[in-house]
């Protein structure tokens, strides 16, 4: 994003508040650093000095001058990191599963951000701030390819093809069951669960639309498990674990949608044993594709599933046919 721009508003649009419209034309800016540029000045209509609130009518020449980029509240922190890709524009993450993506309550420090600022030295601002674009999430203990974006004109672009639905993210996990069909289409809203804060559910009254496409890749017939990949069309939080544990195949060791009644019902005690060596649920993100910002180009990305779940699908392609 240019320091420095100018935008008008539409003869033709309805009449709109400056803030609501300039955060529609900047979608990187927060509403509080918003709020700040125009109570600061750094925002003028016509040449003159506005309020959030100001009404615009049709005609009017918005000037904006964005400060510098100013450090981020989260530290730069030495954590060892596997790189799949990076240039200029972004960065591709082999993320391990344990690490949180973002600074949280709870989770200030150790995260991938945390990570990146100290790694990356070419940052040129994410919304006014010397940061990482996270573009999109990943769960703690879910692993695999994540990309962050390391400027505003790359995290645009990326964020309107999330936004499109054109990225291809594709996820392998182990769950309980069979789900019945060898593929298929989950089209169901997602929300807040409407008694338990922190699940996610498809009986929220305030759910947004996700859509989940899936394969069945193997069937096991002694011990009732199935890998599974799935395409994510829309990317809700905990959208895949939500799917199907609502379609009573939850996810192998899932400690939030799982059910441990499940497992105490695998009699192979070895292969017990190797499900309780995994770091949390059995979901790995094993691709990622998107249209280079800078290039045009089609790139495509592939994390290996880790030791600890590969364990158990090589156990059970040799004990459990």
């Amino acid at each position: 994003m240019s320091p420095t721009q100018q935008l008008t508003f539409p003869e033709d649009r309805s009449p709109e508040r400056l803030d609501a419209y300039v955060s529609e034309c900047l979608p990187d800016i927060s509403r509080s650093q918003l709020k700040k540029l125009i109570d600061t000045g750094f925002i003028s209509v016509n040449g003159h000095t506005a309020k959030a609130s100001t009404k615009l009518r049709g005609g009017e020449i918005l000037d904006i001058t964005l400060p510098a980029p100013e450090p981020t509240e989260a530290l730069p922190e030495d954590i060892p990191i596997h790189i799949l890709y990076e240039d200029q524009d972004v960065v591709v993450i082999d993320k391990a599963a344990g690490m949180v993506v973002h600074p949280a309550a709870g989770h200030s420090g150790g995260t991938l951000v945390n990570a990146l600022l100290h790694h990356c030295d070419d940052l040129a601002g994410i919304g006014g701030e010397l940061r990482p674009g996270i573009v999109h999430r990943i769960d703690k203990d879910t692993s695999g390819a994540i990309v962050v974006t390391k400027n505003d004109q790359a995290h645009q672009h990326l964020a309107e093809q999330f936004k499109e639905h054109s990225v291809n993210r594709r996820y392998v996990a182990l769950v309980h069951g069979h789900p019945g069909k060898s593929s298929g289409v989950i089209d169901q809203p997602i929300g807040r669960h409407p008694t338990q804060r922190k699940k996610m559910s498809g009986k929220s009254t305030k759910g947004k639309r996700a859509v989940t496409h899936w394969k069945v890749l193997k069937q096991y017939n002694v011990n009732p498990l199935s890998l599974v990949e799935f395409r994510l069309e829309t990317g809700r939080t905990h959208q895949i674990r939500v799917h199907f544990a609502e379609i009573n195949c939850p996810l192998v060791a899932d400690p939030l949608y799982g059910n441990r009644s499940r497992l105490l019902a695998i009699k192979d005690s070895e292969l017990r044993k190797l499900i309780d060596r995994l770091p949390g649920q059995a979901l790995h993100a094993r691709s990622l594709g998107f249209i280079h910002p800078t290039s045009g180009k089609y790139l495509e990305f592939f994390s290996e599933i880790p030791d600890t779940l590969q364990d158990i699908i090589s156990y059970l392609d040799k004990n459990s046919q």
